[in-house]
C-alpha cells in the first residue's frame, strides 16, 4: 500500500537487547513469527511491520526494566493493548520490542465515594464495567471495540457516549508512565482539579506511545443512570438527519448517544444482525436520567424529528430492545464487510463543526459514488464525527488508488471546513500526511517535546511525525 514507512534498523542494538531480555524474561519473551506478526498487525490497509520480539510484563517494574534495556541499546519500544487501533499504531517500522500489556489487567482500587478508580492498562472497558456494575458505577467511554484502557488513553479514544461524557481526556485524572529512560512518573493526584504545573496527564493522553508507556490509570466514574431509553428515527435525506442532530444539541437535550447510519449501513445492519429497520438514513439515540426524564427527552427529540421530516420514530426503555439495537451498531464494521465478501474495509474518520456536518457527509457520500466506491457512513454525529468505510478489492490497483485518493480528499475537506483529519482514530502512520495541514507550526512544537523527552526516538517511532 505504501502508507507504512520503513525506518533504519539498529541491528547490533536489537541483537544485544534481545539477548539480555530473553535471559531476563524467559517464557514471557517471544520471537516466533506468528506472535510477532500478530503484534505488528493493523486492522486497516497499512502493511504489517512486525517487531523483533514480544514481551508480556506483569508489573510497572518489569516494563521499566524492559525500557531501560532498550534505552541502553537504542532499540525501539512499541506498547500493545488489544490491537484494535486503525491507523497502524502498533507497527514496528524499525523493528524492536513490543510490550504487550494484556497481563497487567488488574483493577487496583475502586474509590466509590470519590467516583474514581485505579486500573492497570490491560484492563478492557467491558471488564471494567463488569467489575463496577455491582457498585452502581460505570465508565462511559465506549469506542465500540473492547479496547484496553491503556490503548484508549494512548489514542485519546471516544465513541458513542462522547456527546454527553466527553472523550478519554475528560475522564482521566492521573497516569503512571514509564518514560523512555525507564524512569517511572505519576502525572497528577486523584484530586478532581489541580493548578499544579504543566498538565502532563493530557500531554500523555493521545501521545500514542511516543512519549512513554502508560502502566496505571486513574479514571473518573459515573453512577449508573436510574433509567435509560433508546430511540430511532428514519430520514429521507442526510441533511434532514443532521438538522435533527443540530437542533437536539442546540435545544440542550442531554442526549447520551446520537448515531447516524446511512441507508447502506442500515441495510448492512439488517442483513448481519437480523433486524428489520426501514432502509433509510437512520438516527439512533440514547438518553440517561430518571424514569420521567428519559421519557421527556425521547419525546422532545420526537417532536424535533417530526419537524424536519423524520418518520417511524420509536423509543423504548426495555433493556433487551436497547441492547439488541446498540449491539448491531457496534457490529457495523463486520456488517459492512459482509456487503462485499473478500473486500478490505478502509476505515477512516474525520470530525467537523456540527454546522458543517450535513455538508461534509453529503460531499463524502457523493464523492464515493463518483469514484465507484462502496462505502457506508456511520457517525457519532452529536459531536460532528463520522466514519467512511470504502470496501476495496486490494488486488485491483485502480480501486486501491481510488480509495487512497478518496481518503486524502476527505481529510483535506474536513480540515478546510475547520475540522480535523481524525476525531478519534489518532494519527499513527495513516494520518501523518494531514497533521501539518491541520496544525501548521504546532507540529514543530510537538516534535520538540518528543525530542526533549525521547532524544533517541525509541518510543513507537514512525508515528505522528
Amino acid at each position: 500500500m505504501g502508507l507504512a514507512v520503513d525506518l533504519p534498523r539498529n541491528e547490533v542494538g536489537i541483537a544485544a537487547a534481545l539477548g539480555v531480555l530473553k535471559q531476563q524474561f524467559g517464557e514471557a519473551f517471544h520471537t516466533g513469527q506468528s506472535m510477532r506478526e500478530q503484534h505488528g498487525h493493523t486492522t486497516t490497509w497499512i502493511e504489517t511491520q512486525a517487531p523483533d520480539a514480544v514481551i508480556f510484563p506483569k508489573s510497572t517494574q518489569e516494563v521499566s526494566d524492559i525500557v531501560k534495556t532498550c534505552a541502553t541499546h537504542k532499540v525501539p519500544v512499541i506498547a500493545y493493548g488489544t490491537g484494535t487501533s486503525l491507523e497502524g499504531h502498533v507497527n514496528a517500522p524499525a523493528g524492536g520490542v513490543c510490550i504487550d500489556l494484556t497481563e497487567m489487567n488488574s483493577v487496583v482500587a475502586v474509590n466509590a465515594e470519590d467516583l474514581d478508580c485505579v486500573v492497570q492498562p490491560g484492563v478492557t472497558r467491558e471488564q471494567m464495567n463488569l467489575d463496577l456494575r455491582d457498585q452502581g458505577l460505570f465508565f462511559p467511554i465506549d469506542p465500540g471495540a473492547n479496547a484496553s484502557l491503556g490503548g484508549m488513553a494512548s489514542t485519546r479514544a471516544s465513541g458513542t457516549n462522547a456527546v454527553r461524557y466527553g472523550t478519554m481526556k475528560d475522564n482521566i485524572l492521573s497516569l503512571e508512565v514509564v518514560l523512555p529512560s525507564g524512569e517511572v512518573i505519576r502525572t497528577a493526584s486523584r484530586a478532581k482539579k489541580s493548578s499544579a504545573g504543566y498538565d502532563l496527564t493530557r500531554l500523555m493522553i493521545g501521545s500514542e506511545g511516543t512519549l512513554g508507556i502508560i502502566t496505571e490509570i486513574t479514571l473518573k466514574l459515573q453512577g449508573i443512570p436510574e433509567a435509560m431509553s433508546s430511540a430511532r428515527c428514519s430520514f429521507e435525506t442526510i441533511d434532514a438527519a443532521c438538522q435533527a442532530v443540530m437542533m437536539t444539541i442546540q435545544y440542550g437535550i442531554p442526549v447520551a448517544r446520537i448515531e447516524l447510519l446511512d441507508s447502506l449501513a442500515v441495510k448492512a445492519a439488517n442483513d448481519y444482525s437480523k433486524l428489520d429497520l426501514p432502509e433509510h438514513h437512520l438516527l439512533l439515540l440514547e438518553f440517561h436520567g430518571s424514569e420521567t426524564g428519559v421519557a421527556e427527552q425521547a419525546e422532545m427529540f420526537g417532536h424535533i424529528a417530526e419537524e424536519v421530516g423524520g418518520t417511524g420514530f420509536e423509543w423504548t426503555q426495555k433493556a433487551e430492545d436497547r441492547n439488541k439495537l446498540w449491539q448491531a451498531r457496534h457490529d457495523m464494521y463486520w456488517a459492512a464487510l459482509a456487503l462485499r465478501p473478500g473486500a478490505k474495509g478502509i476505515s477512516t474518520d474525520v470530525c467537523v463543526p456540527i454546522s458543517r456536518l450535513a455538508e461534509c457527509v453529503t460531499l463524502a457520500k457523493d464523492k464515493a459514488d463518483e469514484l465507484g466506491l462502496i462505502s457506508t457512513v456511520v457517525g457519532h454525529v452529536g459531536d460532528g464525527n463520522f466514519h467512511m468505510l470504502p470496501l476495496v478489492d486490494m488486488d485491483n490497483p485502480d480501486e486501491v488508488a481510488a480509495a487512497q485518493g478518496y481518503v486524502s480528499w476527505l481529510n483535506d475537506v474536513a480540515i478546510e471546513m475547520g475540522g480535523t483529519c481524525t476525531g478519534e482514530h489518532g494519527i499513527g502512520q495513516g494520518k501523518k500526511p494531514y497533521l501539518r495541514k491541520e496544525l501548521g507550526g504546532a507540529v514543530d512544537v510537538m516534535a520538540a517535546i518528543k525530542a526533549a523527552i525521547d532524544p533517541d526516538g525509541i518510543m513507537n517511532p514512525g508515528k505522528i511525525f
